[in-house]
């Protein structure tokens, strides 16, 4: 939380979003315990799960999958009201990643996507999104346009330096600002 803290002296980091090289190096965990000690520092904050096909943040907090990130894509108004889990005792809320669409890059790849992101900035001080793994699916590139900052978590002794490396070179062609 510090680091994060310290890298947006000059420009404010809304907007965050969690991603590995490859399935089970601790993304999902990352961006929980991130999202709760962010919100323990009394920021508002929301954690969203955009990892459609292996969603975690749910599992971690204890909170029923129902209405989230895939509902309010195909909806028309986008509203927030009625897709927010609020954690208690925290100022966290939790936007879950809801039913698995057919077509996810392209969904988080979308305009309305923008809208939904600038929305929850609107609506908390912090923005944390939870997505895939970079080497999985091209969704974390395409969700990385969209963000203040990327963090690309790595296992010791499980993630290979090729991988990392190659994560690295996607999010620099997505011109994704990697905080670390």
């Amino acid at each position: 939380r510090a680091n994060i803290h310290f890298a947006s002296v000059d420009r404010p980091l809304k907007k965050l979003l969690i991603t590995s090289s490859t399935p089970n190096e601790g993304k999902s965990t990352m961006a929980v315990n991130l999202g709760v000690v962010i919100a323990q520092n009394d920021q508002s904050t929301v954690l969203v799960d955009a990892d459609f096909r292996r969603a975690r943040v749910l599992e971690y907090l204890g909170l029923p999958n129902r209405s989230g990130l895939s509902t309010m894509l195909a909806e028309t108004p986008l509203v927030l009201e009625g897709h927010l889990q609020r954690v208690e005792s925290l100022k966290l809320e939790v936007l879950p990643s809801g039913d698995n669409p057919p077509n996810p890059t392209e969904l988080l790849g979308s305009v309305k996507m923008t809208r939904i992101l600038d929305m929850l900035s609107e609506h908390a001080e912090m923005v944390i999104i939870d997505s895939p793994p970079l080497m999985v699916v091209s969704d974390a590139a395409v969700v990385a346009t969209h963000v203040d900052g990327v963090l690309l978590v790595v296992k010791p002794g499980l993630t290979r330096v090729g991988a990392v490396k190659n994560s690295i070179d996607q999010l620099r062609r997505a011109k994704a600002n990697l905080l670390g």
